[in-house]
């Protein structure tokens, strides 16, 4: 998940310029600068790679993972002696 704070973007477009997935667009809606900050095209598009958050020079960009993906994801194992113990 994105989250973008329209308040805080200068307008730069680095981060929709730069995403690898082509992601983010410009939003429709002026912020109080009076620019178009980013947003995300479509829900399933960003794979979190978090390129625009650290690219970002104002801090408007965060990326989180979604629960839904956190859960998904695999756990580490660790065997000794025959025994699985997740970590």
């Amino acid at each position: 998940m994105i989250l973008v704070l329209e308040d805080w973007c200068k307008g730069c477009e680095i981060c929709v310029k730069r995403c690898p997935l082509n992601a983010l667009e410009l939003s429709d809606k002026l912020n109080k600068r009076g620019v178009y900050p980013p947003k995300l095209k479509a829900e399933n598009e960003c794979n979190s790679c978090k390129l625009c958050e650290l690219i970002c020079p104002d801090f408007a960009v965060t990326v989180t993972l979604d629960e839904e993906k956190k859960s998904k994801e695999p756990k580490s194992r660790l065997i000794i002696g025959g025994i699985v113990n997740e970590v």
